[in-house]
């Protein structure tokens, strides 16, 4: 990896993240030179084979991120170094391009991003999601995002006219109704209230938009699901889900730490209603377990969560995802009269 110098700030982009100051961490970027873009998937808990991440390590800071971990393979940190030490794929659009023209793609749909932020606010400086998006429309190859961004919003016809040839689908992932509690748990990332506000702009574009609650932390934001859900609706999300929380690897420490400094009268409540959902444990990193909590209490917030998903009418899936997938040299050509 080469690390860059004098990048131009993201707070001077026409996009901003941030409404207060930007905070103190140094940030440092580096380039990968890597000579793939999408990663298989292998994971029996997942619906997806493909994903593709623009960028490495994530500004949003969220104390619960489950990629922290990634970020040790690359020799940073997973606490601090993960949410400064950014690592950006500035090849990623010409290897995905190459990519789809390898014979062995079926065109398959792709998420973005299966890891860390694909909008986070490197993304207006260096528009890589865009780019890949772009390719995605010219081979009309499927894609469904995840974010938390509101940046996304610069991208709205893009991803209308994507869904409109092909599919285009996208996911605001929402842990709280709460901007100020969400402020001290996801410290850099925009606020509900900004993501509630990316939900209704891009479906007033045409493009489909789902709301995740993610994750939910037992002890500490369960009863602002329902508040979730319904100022999602209101936004226009047709869709919903929720995942517990995960806390594999370092994130466990940096979870409770950063639970300790913040909620210091609520720290052993929020260990023991984990440890409650969870079987006893803090985490479980098995197949077919790490997503899925148990016990009654646990069994209680998918029933609150069901209960209110039907009444506010929230679909389960998503449409079916359309075989679209053509090369630009297969298409017809045309023939004068």
């Amino acid at each position: 990896m080469r690390k860059i110098d004098n990048l131009p700030n993201p707070f001077e982009s026409t996009y901003r993240e941030f409404l207060d100051e930007p905070p103190a961490v140094q940030v440092q970027v580096f380039e990968d030179d890597t000579k793939s873009i999408l990663s298989e998937n292998k994971s029996p808990d997942l619906s997806f084979r493909w994903s593709i991440n623009p960028y490495r390590g994530c500004f949003h800071a969220c104390a619960y991120c489950y990629a922290r971990p990634s970020h040790e393979y690359l020799g940073f940190g997973a606490g601090s170094d993960f949410e400064s030490k950014i690592v950006v794929k500035p090849k990623a659009p010409e290897l995905l391009r190459q990519a789809f023209e390898k014979p062995s793609w079926k065109g398959e749909f792709i998420v973005f991003s299966g890891d860390t932020d694909c909008y986070q606010p490197l993304e207006a400086i260096y528009g890589l999601t865009r780019k890949c998006l772009e390719v995605c429309l010219e081979y009309r190859n499927p894609a469904t995002l995840i974010t938390k961004s509101y940046l996304i919003a610069r991208d709205a016809e893009l991803l209308a006219e994507l869904n409109r040839q092909a599919y285009a689908h996208v996911t605001a992932s929402i842990a709280f109704a709460d901007d100020e509690m969400a402020r001290k748990v996801e410290p850099q990332a925009p606020s509900p209230s900004r993501r509630f506000q990316m939900i209704e702009t891009l479906t007033r574009a045409g493009v489909p938009v789902g709301v995740l609650i993610a994750p939910v932390m037992p002890g500490l934001n369960e009863d602002q699901i329902l508040k979730i859900l319904k100022r999602a609706r209101q936004a226009g999300a047709t869709s919903a889900g929720m995942v517990i929380l995960r806390l594999p690897g370092s994130v466990k420490e940096v979870y409770l730490s950063r639970m300790k400094k913040e909620f210091p009268d609520r720290i052993k409540k929020i260990e023991n209603f984990i440890r409650d959902a969870r079987g006893g444990k803090l985490t479980d990193s098995n197949f077919h377990q790490r997503h899925q909590g148990s016990g009654r209490y646990w069994e209680t917030i998918e029933r609150l969560f069901e209960l209110n998903r039907k009444k506010l009418e929230f679909a389960i899936a998503h449409r079916p995802i359309p075989q679209t997938f053509r090369r630009p040299t297969e298409l017809p050509l045309c023939r004068s009269n």
